[in-house]
């Protein structure tokens, strides 16, 4: 692997951050590679950052300390003017989370949540995933169509999460409407991400206050996150009830919609790569999971679920990839480039389900990858393995030309996914209560 000066450019640099840079941005991150690996550009919100899309250097950036995640290093007070983060985040108290902090505080955070994300836990938890992937598809199997978007790929992780965190579920549907608000990036009414984000907040402080009053003095087997994060405060480890509700929100913020776009992007690519569909479901079609394992690896590779990682600030001086970048800098790592880098990966632009070698930094690298990745990954498989087997005839209900990407800076996903299928009527699969 090498790290050649980038060649002069033989055509303008291409711009970026359009609605046809978000249908395809690939091209234009291939020519940043070649041309530009460590860019400096506007942001749509008037923000200058760094942005790295060579995957040596991108991994090379994730793993550095010199780049901190607390919005305090950067030189402008973008983030209070919710420029950067997550409009509405530091109005209603969330900044302590995982996403904005760095170590000793994120070591301490992180310890008393990954108990939560093990792979026993995980595991425990595969049965409510696949009870809520029969139920969603049970309720448009009969209609011959759907939009796999709001139908499918975003209440799964929604409802999942909530039952992790121990959201009851006559509540649940408040918190699908919050995250829906949430993921529109945008779309929605003037300023409906900080309300949602401040509703969210006053939910969660009341509930974990309701926890605190009925927690008994032994954990209980499958004790919910929220419960857990609690006792942990309780026992010394310094907790604060602020920490709790911060920790609350980002697990549901980043667990849900990564989760939404694994889905979407991968049954969409899926469809579109007509060959590579059929081998994952004779793979299926004889119970061998093994081109799944991988498939889904090759998914989060080829056309992810977060195209930029997480801001981060350098808090000194430091070198990218040859470039200099100044103490203050915001700098984005952009994994969708990175993921496609030809010097990392043999024919990046080919999706392959059976590829080997395929250390992808789709959830991230160091201290930062994400702790949600494995509950993910098997919300992905449960999805993709059951629509395959259960639909068999799936296809798009649209041209894929028609198909519009949100927009938004960290997180790539469709709009909306319609598809078509031989209607299936009497699935036999129950409803769960409440869901």
């Amino acid at each position: 692997m090498t790290n050649q000066p980038p060649a002069t450019p033989p055509t303008p640099a291409p711009e970026l951050f359009t609605w046809e840079f978000a249908t395809d941005p690939y091209p234009a991150y291939a020519w940043l590679r070649e041309h530009a690996p460590v860019h400096r550009t506007k942001l749509p919100s008037g923000v200058e950052a760094w942005l790295v899309t060579r995957y040596v250097d991108a991994k090379q950036a994730l793993a550095d300390p010199r780049l901190s995640k607390n919005p305090a290093h950067h030189d402008e007070p973008a983030h209070a003017k919710g420029k950067t983060g997550i409009p509405g985040e530091r109005k209603a108290e969330l900044m302590t989370h995982l996403l904005n902090i760095d170590p000793p505080d994120h070591t301490r955070l992180r310890r008393l949540v990954a108990k939560a994300f093990t792979p026993r836990r995980v595991a425990e938890f595969a049965p409510r995933v696949q009870e809520l992937t029969d139920d969603l598809i049970d309720r448009f199997a009969a209609n011959g169509s759907a939009d796999l978007i709001h139908e499918f790929a975003f209440p799964l992780p929604i409802y999942a999460i909530c039952d992790l965190l121990g959201v009851p579920r006559e509540d649940q549907d408040d918190f699908r409407d919050w995250a829906g608000m949430m993921i529109r990036h945008g779309g929605g009414p003037r300023g409906g991400v900080a309300r949602s984000v401040k509703k969210m907040r006053g939910y969660l402080a009341e509930l974990i206050h309701r926890k605190r009053e009925a927690l008994s003095d032994v954990p209980e087997p499958g004790e919910d996150l929220i419960s857990g994060l609690i006792r942990a405060s309780d026992e010394g480890e310094h907790l604060t009830e602020n920490e709790a509700a911060a920790m609350a929100f980002i697990l549901l913020f980043a667990g849900f919609e990564t989760t939404v776009n694994l889905i979407g992007n991968g049954v969409y690519a899926l469809l579109t790569h007509p060959e590579q569909r059929a081998r994952l479901q004779a793979s299926l079609g004889v119970e061998d999971s093994s081109l799944l394992e991988t498939g889904i690896e090759e998914l989060l590779r080829y056309d992810g679920p977060v195209e930029l990682a997480t801001w981060r600030f350098a808090t000194r001086p430091l070198t990218i990839g040859g470039q200099d970048i100044g103490a203050g800098d915001p700098v984005l790592v952009v994994l969708a480039a990175a993921d496609r880098d030809p010097e990392r990966f043999a024919d990046p632009d080919t999706l392959d389900l059976g590829r080997r070698d395929n250390q992808h930094l789709g959830y991230g690298h160091g201290i930062h990858y994400c702790l949600g990745a494995p509950l993910a990954r098997l919300e992905g498989r449960s999805a993709l393995a059951t629509l395959l087997t259960r639909l068999p005839d799936l296809q798009l209900g649209a041209d894929p030309a028609e198909l519009r990407w949100r927009g938004g800076l960290i997180m790539r996903g469709l709009r909306t996914l319609p598809v078509e299928f031989t209607p299936v009527r009497g699935t036999g699969h129950v409803a769960p209560e409440g869901s």
